[in-house]
C-alpha cells in the first residue's frame, strides 16, 4: 500500500529531535516569569504609544464640540424677527 502519511519521502541528512506531548509544560514559569515581562515591556513602551492616543482623542473631542456649535443657530440673528 506504500507508506504511511507523513512518511512519505526519506530525507538524508536531516535530523529532528520531538518530545512527547506528555513530557512538555504547556504554561513554565507563566506567572513567575511571563506577567512581569508583560509589565515590563508595557512599562517600557507606554511613554510612546499614549501621547499619540491622548493627542487623537483631544483633537476628536475639540472637533465634535465645535460642529456641535456650528450645527446651533445664533439667537442674535432673529432678535429682531415678529
Amino acid at each position: 500500500m506504500g507508506r504511511e502519511f507523513g512518511n512519505l519521502s526519506r530525507m538524508r541528512h536531516v535530523i529532528t529531535y520531538s518530545l512527547s506531548p506528555f513530557e512538555q509544560r504547556a504554561f513554565p514559569n507563566y506567572f513567575s516569569k511571563g506577567i512581569p515581562n508583560v509589565l515590563r515591556r508595557t512599562q517600557g513602551c507606554i511613554l510612546r504609544v499614549v501621547p499619540p492616543f491622548v493627542v487623537a482623542y483631544l483633537i476628536y473631542t475639540w472637533g465634535t464640540q465645535e460642529f456641535e456649535k456650528s450645527k446651533r443657530k445664533n439667537p442674535a440673528t432673529y432678535e429682531n424677527d415678529k
